[in-house]
């Protein structure tokens, strides 16, 4: 007798677990332009290669002789597949069963997502739409009670899983429709956060339970991407699902499978020689006057490699993933277009987050050096600009992974002095154009020179004596005289020694867990 009856009932039970939340909730779906969390996982993995867990879990209804009438899945769909060839587990909201809410999510699946992909090695995308909390206030009515979050039998919504996930494990959080409260956490409980401007929103409580504390705002007004990215909530913006998607597989690109492996090198079409006349005259002999730090960038990692990470937050340091000679690396830099390259209390925050990520997935760290020092005034104060740079200090100092830097111009006071770590050694090649001190001169002759300008019968032109002196005397070269600097560079090999040192890194960067990984 064989089990035909049972296997056809399991072939009707995934047909019904595919109807989602039916077909006019799916429709509803694609009228407000987003894809059904199906759709969004046959087009993130590679084309066939979606395993799913949990398929069969969900609500069903059965008639008086115990035979299924009806059936509700799960609103969360999990399971592993692969990008680019490489095994992931991805975990997705499915909108149309009870708008993502967590009335219809079975806990067990978000919670066995963020576990298989910490302990079988694998990065974890998820593609988050709805709350994904405790549900609405109806659940009280449900259960008869009220829940307490993090108690007894109670739901903590896992992100004690997400945070241990973050430091094993590659992680990719999509906001890809509404998200609020614990699903924007999980959103933002990643390496790299994205969300699709128009369609996403993200929020910690949505517009209704905003209005009754007497704020009424949309929901674009609230939580969409021009909010989102320049809070630092959200990492990038895509226009689109497709180019979320996009996104997602080119930042794995850059990253091991877990932490106890180490970054893949990829094809290079990029001479490591090659140089670039452009930057020996890209820095402006006068201070006052900027230049595009991207630019520099551009010309000196491998042609198109450059993956830039958090473009609208802490905008005084850009910070993203490239390759030199094919090996990836973790690329930070001062911008002088925003704030002279000085860093704010939200650069910081990006520094620490971004040096994190890099000492966790065992990335070696370039650092293009523009900083005046740290942002000052009373804005600077009230945003407890000092904490917030102390502790970017502390992740830079506490991180292991090889490090180079290159001076470009202004390396000034403490914020200067975190060019790199002070724990072992560093490569550092200045440019002809680097200026450096405890203090910029601007300023800093009016403090240091006070009372001899105050006695002078024209203080104009003996600021102007003292001035011309200390040039001279501040010249790159006189530090290197002292050996106070390692080495001076002709800009245009700055691409060559970059990619030695990408090579020379390579054998140092050690696999496995990290004495600290990544804090949100």
């Amino acid at each position: 007798m064989s089990w035909e009856p049972e296997i056809d009932e399991l072939e009707h039970r995934r047909v019904l677990a595919e109807q989602m939340g039916g077909t006019e909730r799916v429709e509803r779906q694609h009228r407000a332009g987003r894809l059904t969390v199906r759709e969004r996982i046959e087009s993130l993995l590679d084309r066939g290669s979606f395993r799913e867990i949990g398929s069969l879990a969900g609500k069903a209804q059965y008639d008086a002789e115990g035979q299924l009438s009806g059936f509700t899945p799960a609103n969360c769909v999990f399971g592993r597949g692969k990008v680019m060839r490489r095994p992931v587990v991805v975990s997705g909201d499915d909108f149309t069963v009870a708008g993502g809410s967590a009335d219809a999510a079975i806990w067990d699946k978000f919670k066995m997502a963020e576990t298989m992909a910490r302990e079988y090695r694998m990065p974890l995308i998820r593609l988050v739409e709805g709350s994904g909390g405790g549900g609405s206030v109806r659940s009280i009515e449900k259960t008869g009670f009220a829940n307490l979050p993090g108690g007894l039998g109670g739901q903590s919504g896992g992100l004690h899983l997400c945070c241990a996930t973050l430091a094993a494990v590659p992680v990719v959080g999509l906001a890809l429709g509404p998200v609020a409260g614990l699903g924007a956490a999980r959103v933002s409980v990643s390496h790299l956060s994205i969300m699709v401007r128009e369609k996403a929103q993200v929020f910690v409580a949505g517009p209704p339970v905003v209005e009754k504390l007497g704020e009424k705002r949309t929901k674009e007004e609230l939580g969409g991407h021009a909010i989102q990215l320049a809070a630092g909530t959200i990492d990038m913006a895509a226009d689109d699902e497709e180019e979320a998607f996009a996104l997602t597989r080119r930042f794995l690109s850059y990253l091991p499978d877990s932490v106890w492996e180490l970054p893949p090198r990829g094809p290079c079409r990029d001479s490591p020689n090659r140089a670039c006349d452009e930057l020996a005259a890209i820095v402006p002999r006068d201070p006052r006057h900027a230049y595009l730090m991207r630019r520099v960038i551009d010309r000196v990692v491998d042609r198109g490699s450059f993956f830039e990470m958090g473009p609208a937050f802490g905008r005084s340091v850009i910070t993203g993933l490239a390759r030199l000679d094919g090996w990836p690396v973790a690329l930070m830099a001062g911008d002088p277009l925003h704030s002279g390259g000085a860093w704010t209390a939200a650069s910081a925050q990006k520094i620490m987050r971004f040096v994190d990520l890099a000492e966790t997935f065992h990335l070696p760290v370039v650092h293009l050096v523009d900083c005046p020092g740290f942002v000052v005034g009373l804005e600077a104060e009230k945003a407890g600009t000092m904490r917030h740079a102390v502790r970017a200090l502390a992740a830079i100092h506490q991180s292991t992974v090889p490090w180079c830097s290159v001076l470009i111009r202004n390396v000034y006071g403490v914020g200067g002095g975190a060019h790199q770590p002070q724990t072992h050694h560093v490569m550092r090649f200045a440019w002809p154009s680097g200026r450096w001190g405890s203090l910029p001169m601007e300023g800093g002759i009016e403090a240091a020179y006070r009372a001899e300008l105050a006695e002078a019968e024209d203080p104009d032109a003996r600021r102007a004596e003292i001035t011309a002196r200390l040039e001279r005397l501040r010249s790159p070269f006189r530090t290197a005289e002292a050996f106070g600097v390692d080495e001076i560079i002709d800009p245009r090999d700055t691409r060559r020694l970059l990619c030695e040192f990408a090579g020379i890194a390579a054998p140092l960067r050690k696999a496995g867990e990290t004495r600290f990984s990544i804090r949100p």
